[in-house]
């Protein structure tokens, strides 16, 4: 069973490792997520990988001390031997990993997330099915345009000058629901 979880991954150390295609894909998503703790390992780097990672780049693979130091590892486009080899240091040191494609090395799955601004909406079929969860993305991101960003931050500051004047939480929720029903944003409860 899976539990969704959003973890503020600027206060975690994060690693990346692996090659070609499957690294830049994963970089590109925690580079969209602004993952500032990041260092990507790459054995052999291709020159992609360097353009990609820039400083962040130790071209080889981490020691068992680097998975130590780090609180979630990604694994992308290794062997599967050494995908093993990395999760099994990862869960003696008790670091969460991920290694992509492969379900039964995975500590943790990455759900397809759309985003409008700090509005994040994550899909996830468990890893059963990516391609399911992106598709479905996809669609609701049609139901979903930018202007939800905007939306969301009228509703944060709206939380965060009620809460200063203490109002309680269940105010905070009715004046918040009143904003989503007088402007249509949803359809009615």
């Amino acid at each position: 069973m899976t539990v969704p979880l959003a973890l503020d991954l600027a206060l975690l150390p994060v690693a990346l490792v692996g090659t070609g295609p499957p690294l830049i894909k994963r970089l590109n998503f925690l580079d969209g997520e602004r993952v500032p703790g990041l260092t990507v390992y790459a054995p052999a780097p291709e020159a992609a990988v360097v353009e990609a990672a820039g400083a962040r780049l130790v071209p080889r693979l981490p020691t068992e001390a680097d998975i130590a130091a780090c609180r979630l590892l990604f694994v992308a486009g290794l062997p599967f031997v050494q995908s093993a080899g990395l999760a099994a240091f990862a869960r003696d040191h008790r670091v969460l990993v991920n290694v992509e494609d492969s379900l039964p090395l995975c500590d943790f799955h990455v759900p397809a997330v759309l985003r409008r601004g700090e509005l994040a909406i994550s899909i996830s079929t468990g890893g059963a099915s990516p391609t399911l969860a992106r598709r479905l993305r996809a669609w609701l991101g049609d139901l979903m345009p930018a202007e939800w960003d905007e939306r969301t931050r009228r509703i944060a500051a709206l939380r965060e000058d009620m809460r200063s004047g203490r109002a309680d939480p269940a105010q905070v929720a009715k004046a918040t629901d009143a904003i989503i029903d007088n402007e249509g944003w949803l359809p009615p409860r």
